[in-house]
C-alpha cells in the first residue's frame, strides 16, 4: 500500500474547476425523513468485529454493513432512488413521463432502475462491455433498458450523456463535472443517512477507512464524519492503484484524469473523480491510500473468512486497513484504535 498525507487538509483545493462546485451536503435529516416513508427502508446493522480487531491489533473494529440495503445489495440504494423520490414527493414532479438515463459499473444503475420503477418512470442504463452479463440481467429485472457502450465506465457515461441530450431524458449520474452537479449533489446527500445511522450505533471512531471510485460515498461519509465527530477521526481514502482518480488530483493540486489498466475492483475502477467529492475530500480527508490488485482481493478474502462475504470493491476499506500494518505509526494506529469500515456491497451473484 502507498499512502499520501493530504497537504490540502482543512484548506481544500483552491482551483478554478472547483469554485462553482458545492461541498458535499450533510443534511441527513431530510434524507431520513424520506426514508421513513419508504416501506423497504430499514437501518442497516453495525457489526462489532472483535475477532478481526484482535487479529489486526487494534482496539475495536465497527463495520457498517450495507450489503442488504433496501434489498438492492449496496449503499447505492440510498443515492439515485433518493433523488427520484425527492423529485416525486418533495418537488411534486409527475414521474410517469420521465426517463432516467445513466451509466453504471455496478450498483448505481440498480438504484436508478429501482427508483424509477417505484415512481412510474422509465430507466435506461448504459454499461461497458466489461460489465458481467449477470449484472445486466439484474438491471433488466428492475425494469431498466440496458445498453452496452464502450470498454470503460467513462465511455459508457459519454454514451449516456449523448442519449440524454438526443432524447430529452434526465441524466442521473453519481459523478459531477463542470455544468453538471445538482443531481449528483442530491444523490450524495442520500448517502448521509448511512453516517447518521452509524452515529446512533457507535461512539466516535479514531479512524475511518473509506473506499472510493469517483468518490461519492467517501466524500459524503467524510463530510458527515467531520460534522458528527469533528477532527477526531483519521480519515483514510482507499483507491485501487490502477485507478488513482482522487490520489492523482491531490498530488497535482488540481483536477486531472487518472490513467492505468483495468482494476478487478470494478466499482472503484474510475479514472475521473467527481468534482463535488474531490472538493470535499481535499478538505476533509487526512490520507489518500492506494492498494494493489492483490491487496484488494486480500480484503475480500479476509472478509469472507470472517463470514462477511463481499467483493474486492465492497471490502476495499478493510483491504486498506489490512495493508496498513507497515504504516501504523504514520496513520497513528495502535492497540487502542477504534476503526470504522463500510462493507459497501454484497458478493457478486
Amino acid at each position: 500500500m502507498e499512502i499520501l498525507q493530504n497537504p490540502h487538509r482543512n484548506t481544500g483545493l483552491n482551483v478554478e474547476i472547483l469554485r462553482d462546485m458545492p461541498a458535499p451536503s450533510t443534511n441527513a435529516s431530510q434524507v431520513q425523513a424520506l426514508l421513513a416513508r419508504c416501506p423497504s427502508a430499514a437501518v442497516t446493522p453495525l457489526v462489532q468485529a472483535a475477532e478481526m480487531a484482535a487479529d489486526l491489533d487494534v482496539g475495536q473494529i465497527s463495520i457498517k454493513d450495507e450489503r442488504a440495503r433496501m434489498g438492492l445489495g449496496s449503499f447505492k440504494a440510498l443515492g439515485a432512488s433518493y433523488v427520484i423520490a425527492y423529485s416525486a414527493l418533495i418537488d411534486g414532479q409527475d414521474q410517469s413521463q420521465k426517463t432516467y438515463v445513466t451509466a453504471s459499473a455496478g450498483n448505481h444503475g440498480l438504484s436508478v432502475a429501482a427508483g424509477a420503477k417505484a415512481f412510474g418512470a422509465a430507466s435506461v442504463v448504459f454499461i461497458s462491455k466489461t460489465v458481467p452479463e449477470a449484472f445486466s440481467k439484474r438491471l433488466a429485472a428492475q425494469g431498466a433498458q440496458v445498453m452496452r457502450a464502450g470498454k470503460t465506465y467513462e465511455q459508457s457515461m459519454a454514451a449516456a450523456q449523448d442519449a440524454a441530450r438526443d432524447n430529452g431524458w434526465s441524466l442521473l449520474s453519481d459523478s459531477s463535472w463542470p455544468g453538471y452537479f445538482e443531481p449528483s449533489h442530491r444523490l450524495m446527500e442520500g448517502y448521509t443517512a448511512l453516517m447518521a445511522e452509524t452515529d446512533e450505533q457507535m461512539q466516535t471512531p479514531s479512524h475511518i477507512f473509506l473506499q472510493a471510485g469517483v468518490g461519492g460515498l467517501a466524500g459524503a461519509a467524510a463530510a458527515m464524519a467531520r460534522k458528527l465527530w469533528g477532527q477526531t477521526p483519521v480519515i483514510v481514502v482507499v483507491e485501487p492503484s490502477h485507478a488513482p482518480a482522487l490520489h492523482g488530483c491531490i498530488i497535482a493540486g488540481d483536477f486531472i484524469a487518472a490513467t492505468g489498466p483495468d482494476s478487478a475492483m470494478g466499482r472503484l475502477d474510475c479514472k475521473e473523480a467527481s468534482l463535488i467529492a474531490l472538493k470535499g475530500l481535499a478538505h476533509d480527508a487526512d490520507v489518500f491510500a492506494l492498494i494493489s490488485e492483490a491487496e484488494g482481493q486480500a480484503g475480500a478474502d479476509y472478509a469472507a473468512a470472517y463470514r462477511m462475504e463481499s467483493t474486492a470493491s465492497g471490502a476495499a476499506g478493510l483491504a486498506g486497513l489490512l495493508a496498513s500494518q507497515a504504516h501504523r505509526v504514520a496513520l497513528k494506529l495502535d492497540c487502542n484504535s477504534h476503526v470504522m469500515l463500510i462493507m459497501s456491497e454484497g458478493p457478486e451473484e
